[in-house]
């Protein structure tokens, strides 16, 4: 039975079909060749990395479970605002069909913060590790529930050649033991079920103990109170991702520094 995980992911392959016919790939190396880079390779890991739990800041206008979650969507405001707010990172969809993002936010919002930026998306070929590269962003997301162990071994060495950090995104035991194969120095865990869209926080609690405390341990969908965030801080989780919930509030540092614990 086709899931909408699948749906999403056969849309993308149609989608990347076309644009390597728009934009054919050699167009993309020489716009990498020709960037002049401001951040450093690896910020993303680097920010991560940093003592205490980490908050990577979502710009996120749908999705397919909620449908659209900021009918007004200043993206680059936002960006600016989580940066303010003293976010670690921004992720930021591209995915048009299901999340209405578009290359156009996080081109614009990769040259206005310093922060580092995650491509949000479903990459299920190596010409889209290219365009976030392209693009100027800092890492990209690798979802195992799409790719074969090869693909993923094969998409985190691309990733690495081109100074992106990326974050493996795993939802079970085995898809965790598959990023720890392939050598992933960054999993994430979500506790949505992609394939249900059922959200269950507890996931990223239970798998915690599979990822070594060399590997950034990041918890994403479904926190939403600072009571969720300490639950993940006591696990020993590194940095957590959060969209719907700093979406939907029009002051965001305030909702940043009450998740964070800093503001009752």
């Amino acid at each position: 039975m086709k899931t909408i995980l699948d749906e999403i992911a056969e849309k993308t392959r149609e989608r990347i079909a076309r644009k390597k016919k728009e934009v054919p790939i050699e167009e993309l190396f020489d716009r990498i060749q020709n960037r002049t880079e401001t951040k450093e390779p690896f910020l993303f890991e680097t920010s991560l990395g940093q003592e205490g739990l980490s908050f990577i800041c979502e710009v996120k206008k749908a999705s397919p479970s909620k449908g659209v979650i900021a009918e007004e969507f200043p993206y680059l405001d936002i960006a600016k605002e989580y940066e303010k707010a003293g976010a670690a990172a921004i992720s930021c969809l591209t995915e048009p069909f299901y999340f209405q993002g578009s290359d156009t936010f996080l081109e614009a919002i990769a040259r206005e913060v310093q922060i580092p930026v995650l491509r949000k998306d479903f990459t299920v070929d190596p010409y889209m590790i290219y365009e976030a590269k392209a693009m100027g962003a800092d890492a990209v997301l690798l979802i195992c529930a799409i790719l074969t162990e090869q693909e993923l071994y094969d998409h985190l060495e691309l990733a690495r050649s081109l100074g992106l950090s990326a974050l493996v995104e795993a939802h079970s035991r085995e898809e965790v033991e598959m990023a720890k194969r392939c050598h992933a120095t960054m999993i994430g865990v979500n506790n949505r079920d992609l394939h249900t869209f059922q959200v269950d926080l507890q996931t990223s609690v239970r798998l915690r103990e599979l990822v070594p405390d060399d590997v950034i341990y990041v918890s994403e969908s479904g926190i939403r109170t600072p009571e969720d965030v300490q639950v993940l801080r006591e696990n020993g989780t590194d940095a957590v991702l959060i969209g719907e919930t700093l979406m939907r509030t029009s002051d965001k540092k305030k909702a940043l520094r009450q998740l964070g614990g800093m503001e009752s």
